[in-house]
């Protein structure tokens, strides 16, 4: 509103200074969320939680050790501010919002402890979703493992286990529980059953992403075992399949990502169609927006695969359609893997090396190699420029010049 006065400036540049024990010790800011912690001092709950994150454990006041990580919420606190914003809310000072406090451990435990019903798995999945604060809290050993044994109970594609997939899908899963369902081939079999099934799109959404929650927290050979499963791969190309579901695209996309990184994996993603979905939905732009920087690096490695690059370019719509898009892609994090996948579309054609060129690569990989990209992004682009040289215009100054040209 005109004339408001903005919090994190600290108020004090429109003439109203904030009490210093409304400030957060860290950030010196109001705080909009006080939490007490186990010294009794109180911080904004955001500042506080990015100060534990950073590996820190003691209290930024104090220095004395924090003996838990429990933050309580200050209410009496939170009330004195907001009384104080509404106090002068005619200087332009805004009322800070009551925060929605995150879901009560006790809570979470006591609808574990209720065992596999309806009623306490939907209430587990409506906390799930309400915050990543909530997700954080149920994103416990015992709250994961009861999960797995319900999701992966004896009775198939019974309306408890549909549930519990959905809250799994939603908190995700650590190494012990990955390897729970790894290990465990009636597991491994019931998640490629429920994504290859051709049912109701958010079951198999909710089974592609445990898949992906289980290679992401699993090594290669147990990713190989989850990627040679019948129906896993299939299932997830197909996910990647659904232009009018955002989040069974983005599924789909991460559950590849995460498969691909075992190389046994990546020849049975190019024979699923994974190399040809995930390059349409990089030439479509949008629909792969969610997940860029992953879509690129799964095309990247399977372009190495037999028969990858040449399901790409036909992905894509043809030579000249893979390389406009993938020159379009090389910008952010997601610029190196479009180079490298670049290379390999590229390499062995010199009408695509010309239409490269024309599609404006050389400026975009120059700004990589001067920018502050990585140094194997460098090495990436410096590999293409020196590929590309032969089809840069004669008069191009750039073309005489081996400035940026190093060995890849």
């Amino acid at each position: 509103m005109p004339g408001s006065v903005p919090l994190a400036l600290g108020l004090d540049t429109a003439g109203v200074q904030v009490p210093w024990y409304f400030r957060c010790p860290i950030s010196l800011e109001l705080m909009r969320d006080p939490v007490t912690v186990s010294t009794g001092q109180t911080y904004d709950r955001a500042s506080i939680e990015s100060w534990v994150a950073t590996g820190n454990t003691t209290c930024p006041v104090t220095r004395a050790p924090l003996a838990d990580f429990t933050l309580i919420p200050n209410h009496t606190l939170r009330r004195l501010i907001q009384e104080w914003c509404v106090a002068h809310r005619s200087m332009g000072v805004e009322r800070i919002p009551t925060p929605k406090q995150p879901a009560d451990p006790d809570l979470v435990r006591s609808l574990v402890a209720q065992g596999p019903t309806l009623p306490a798995l939907r209430r587990l999945r409506a906390l799930a979703r309400e915050s990543d604060k909530n997700r954080l809290v149920m994103a416990t050993h015992e709250t994961r493992a009861a999960l797995v044994d319900v999701a992966f109970g004896a009775t198939t594609g019974s309306e408890l286990e549909a549930e519990a997939m959905a809250v799994l899908a939603l908190v995700g899963l650590g190494e012990a529980e990955a390897a729970e369902v790894v290990g465990r081939e009636e597991r491994v079999a019931r998640l490629g059953k429920v994504l290859a099934a051709g049912g109701p799109v958010e079951a198999r959404v909710n089974a592609g992403a445990v898949a992906e929650a289980a290679a992401s927290s699993s090594g290669a050979e147990a990713r190989a075992a989850l990627g040679a499963a019948e129906g896993v791969m299939e299932g997830l190309v197909a996910l990647v399949e659904e232009k009018s579901h955002a989040r069974a695209v983005r599924v789909g996309i991460r559950g590849l990502f995460a498969l691909c990184l075992a190389k046994e994996n990546r020849a049975r993603a190019v024979a699923a169609g994974a190399a040809s979905a995930l390059a349409r939905r990089v030439a479509e732009g949008g629909a792969a927006a969610g997940e860029p920087e992953r879509a690129l690096a799964a095309v990247e490695r399977l372009c190495r695969a037999e028969g990858g690059r040449d399901a790409v370019v036909a992905g894509a719509g043809g030579g000249s359609a893979a390389v406009a898009a993938l020159v379009r892609a090389m910008s952010g994090r997601a610029a190196e893997h479009a180079a490298g996948a670049l290379v390999a579309v590229v390499g062995g054609s010199e009408a695509l090396q010309v239409e490269a060129v024309r599609a404006g690569a050389m400026s975009q990989l120059l700004l990589m190699v001067q920018g502050g990209c990585s140094e194997r992004a460098k090495r990436k682009a410096q590999h293409l420029l020196k590929l590309l040289r032969s089809a840069w215009p004669t008069t191009d100054c750039i073309a005489n010049s081996d400035d940026y040209l190093q060995p890849y």
